[in-house]
């Protein structure tokens, strides 16, 4: 697989890894979002033990109002810190 491809299945793999804890294996609750951030993304955000912070976190991904948050709502999360990542990195 390509690099693309593999970073593909990663975060396939990483939301799964999470979802369904509590019930439905394709969302994720306020508390498997919460473990994902911690375990997932440790001190990049730096405030994933901040309940106030998930909860304000949770409320803006969950775009549907479902009260849970799917993998669409996922990877627009994960690609804006990547564009954030990205702008930080390659400051020259």
């Amino acid at each position: 697989m390509s690099d693309v491809q593999n970073a593909m299945a990663l975060l396939i793999g990483s939301f799964s890894k999470y979802a369904g804890r509590e019930g439905d294996n394709n969302t994720l609750s306020k508390a498997e979002l919460k473990e994902l951030l911690h375990n997932e993304f440790g001190d990049l955000l730096g405030k994933a033990t901040d309940k106030a912070a998930v909860d304000r976190l949770f409320e803006g991904l969950d775009t549907n109002k479902d009260n849970s948050v799917d993998f669409k709502e996922f990877i627009h999360m994960v690609t804006c810190l990547t564009v954030m990542c990205h702008g930080h990195f390659t400051k020259k």
